[in-house]
């Protein structure tokens, strides 16, 4: 399995727009995407930093999607007001309970 991870840097006062965003706009999304497996969105309220995590069958599915995901992340990044890009990484899950 795959992650892909997303770390943005909005603004405190639009968190519930980002997590409305996310569950409204990113997870329908990535559900329709071949080999999504699961997401989180993780946030720290204070800071206004979102960190999602994407999930992936494999490799190749994780790097098809990621023309839709950086759609999405575009959306997301205008949605919590920004402030630098996101940084995105890829790892490989492996260890999972």
């Amino acid at each position: 399995m795959f992650a892909r991870v997303s770390a943005l840097q909005g603004k405190p006062d639009q968190l519930e727009a980002g997590v409305r965003n996310y569950r409204e706009q990113v997870v329908p999304s990535a559900r329709k995407l071949t080999g999504f497996k699961g997401a989180y969105l993780l946030t720290d309220r204070n800071s206004g930093k979102f960190l999602s995590i994407t999930l992936w069958d494999t490799e190749k599915n994780l790097q098809a999607s990621a023309t839709a995901a950086d759609k999405l992340r575009a959306n997301a990044s205008k949605t919590i007001a920004a402030s630098k890009p996101p940084v995105v990484e890829i790892y490989e899950v492996v260890v999972q309970p």
